[in-house]
């Protein structure tokens, strides 16, 4: 390895060190410690034991007995445990953890985050270093100490948005294709809304990589009709019961609500980060949020996979279509804050465009740094708490315009980055490396 590789791998590896203090610390402080783990934990130690988990009633017996310092009276936790919103392919991978005692399994679960997390985020650093070993280090680690939320509140995109990347890396590579479609598979089954968009890339872009995509699907489906078979058998009235539960976090006032009127409106960690949640500030209806929402990112979807399908592939244009959809794909439907980790396949595209000379080098970090910050949860919470009171007071379109910017500028900074690479991914010039993947199998 070069100097330049030996100092952008220690600075990462420094980066994936505070990553983990930094998010024990706050599993061990925080109000809402490992709150998504105990949702799944429980959720599938319920069906264990021959009950419904989409049933809140029946679910929260389990939480009464088992854990019932949970919820207590908080209503947002209330509503966080008794709607379950996973789909039954979830079950079989948190099955394992539901069987030990919650100490140890909270506990293998976070170590299980950690190490997968920053072993994808070496594996993307491995693809940048090629064009920007110190430079894509150093923002790496930036990106990795504002990842903390994932070991704080153990939601399954940590592990799910980890084998996503793992599996990219495989393909853009390559090697140890089948570990990158059992990879893949397992992270479309247990949160598809972080990887689905991946698994169309391949199936889009042609040659190995359809074959690929193909592959993964029929691995899924393996796994995935005999879970769905077996939960159907002991929850037969789990499709109604998961669509009600949706519908009901999403209401007006409750968990999922991307308007305002959310439960916590100062905690940027429990609130949407879709274009909903912008759109919603200027109107409360959800036709209209919703038609706003659409009307903004159909376009930027189609010229995207218009783009890959066309196009002639390239190792190069390659790493900038992941890029592009790696942010767009958390726009227009449900995702948190923990799903913008999925932002680590952005940098060897970064990577690419900061190796080049002019503008466009100071353009790409401009838009990272941007997104880094305002994906991380510290700065979030200081700007969403010391504005929060100020801003209710505010009337108009002007008041409007200064909350979305305050309180929502996750969203604002995911449509620029997006907006950007996507620009990136349509300009690109033909590579002068071969994509053989996409023509030939190896």
């Amino acid at each position: 390895m070069t100097t330049a590789r030996i100092r952008g791998l220690l600075l990462l590896l420094a980066g994936g060190l505070v990553f983990i203090l930094l998010g024990v610390r706050a599993e061990q402080t925080s109000p809402v410690s490992m709150v998504d783990f105990k949702i799944v934990y429980y959720g599938t130690h319920c069906l264990l034991h021959q009950c419904d988990p989409y049933n809140d009633a029946q679910l929260l017996q389990v939480f009464n007995r088992e854990a019932p310092h949970v919820y207590a009276k908080d209503a947002e936790m209330y509503q966080s445990v008794a709607k379950y919103i996973y789909f039954p392919t979830v079950f079989p991978f948190i099955a394992p953890f539901a069987v030990m005692p919650w100490q140890l399994a909270h506990s293998m679960w976070m170590a299980l985050t950690a190490a997968s997390f920053i072993f994808a985020a070496i594996l993307m650093w491995q693809l940048a270093a090629e064009y920007a070993p110190q430079m894509a280090g150093g923002m790496m680690a930036l990106f990795l100490m504002s990842s903390g939320v994932l070991l704080e509140v153990g939601n399954a995109a940590g592990i799910s948005i980890s084998l996503c990347v793992i599996a990219a890396w495989c393909f853009l590579r390559n090697r140890y294709a089948s570990v990158g479609v059992i990879c893949l598979a397992v992270s479309l089954l247990i949160k598809p809304q972080n990887a689905g968009f991946v698994w169309i890339f391949l199936l889009l872009v042609g040659g190995m990589y359809r074959k690929r995509a193909w592959q993964t699907l029929l691995v899924a489906a393996v796994i995935a009709l005999p879970t769905v078979a077996w939960v159907s058998h002991l929850a037969p009235h789990w499709p109604q019961e998961l669509h009600a539960n949706v519908t009901a976090s999403m209401t007006q006032g409750a968990v999922n609500d991307p308007t305002p009127a959310a439960v916590d409106p100062r905690s940027p960690g429990a609130i949407s980060i879709s274009m909903q949640t912008v759109a919603s500030v200027f109107s409360r209806n959800p036709k209209i949020y919703s038609a706003v929402t659409y009307l903004l990112c159909a376009p930027l979807l189609f010229v995207w996979m218009w783009k890959v399908f066309r196009t002639r592939s390239s190792i190069q244009k390659n790493y900038f279509a992941l890029a592009a959809i790696a942010v767009l794909c958390m726009l227009p439907v449900y995702h948190r804050q923990h799903d913008t980790r999925l932002l680590l396949l952005i940098f060897p595209a970064y990577a690419i465009l900061w190796s080049r000379r002019g503008r466009i080098r100071w353009f790409a970090f401009g838009f990272i740094a941007i997104g880094i910050f305002f994906t991380a949860i510290l700065p979030l919470r200081l700007m969403a708490i010391y504005s929060y009171n100020w801003l209710a007071t505010l009337p108009g379109l002007a008041g409007n315009i200064l909350y979305v910017l305050l309180q929502r500028p996750t969203t604002l900074a995911l449509f620029a980055l997006g907006c950007f690479y996507l620009w990136a991914f349509c300009s690109a010039e033909s590579t002068e490396v071969p994509d053989t993947a996409r023509e030939v199998e190896i």
